[in-house]
């Protein structure tokens, strides 16, 4: 039973990313000079996802909709799950690790992470 579970999660997830391709959201246009120094702002952002995590997926859109080259880390496993529980103190996804100067701040659910994108960048 548990995994039929694991595998219609990852079926309607995988169907969810399609979804999301299909239609992709259109990308904010901003003068180049702009851009640049917005993609230097960004260097400090890291989001920790899933990829086939609904949360995630709404997540990521509204990076792209903002058009922000932000890294992703995939933490289903490995170093970035670890770095996850390591500085956030739970693997959970979306996680928005923000970086400023010296201080680190772990930023989770989706909802607040877009709030935070589109006061800052939108």
């Amino acid at each position: 039973m548990k995994l039929l579970l694991k595998a219609l999660r990852e079926g309607l997830g995988r169907l969810i990313v399609l979804i999301d391709w299909i239609f992709s959201p259109k990308k904010v246009k901003r003068t180049q000079t702009v851009q640049a120094e917005i993609d230097k702002q960004v260097e400090s952002l890291k989001i920790y996802q899933f990829y086939a995590c609904p949360f995630c997926v709404k997540t990521r859109r509204a990076i792209k909709r903002l058009n922000l080259p932000m890294e992703t880390r995939n933490a289903q496993s490995g170093q970035f799950r670890a770095e996850l529980l390591a500085g956030g103190g739970e693997v959970k996804v979306p996680c928005l690790r923000v970086k400023e100067g010296d201080n680190i701040t772990w930023m989770y659910e989706s909802s607040d992470i877009i709030a935070y994108l589109d006061k800052r960048f939108g």
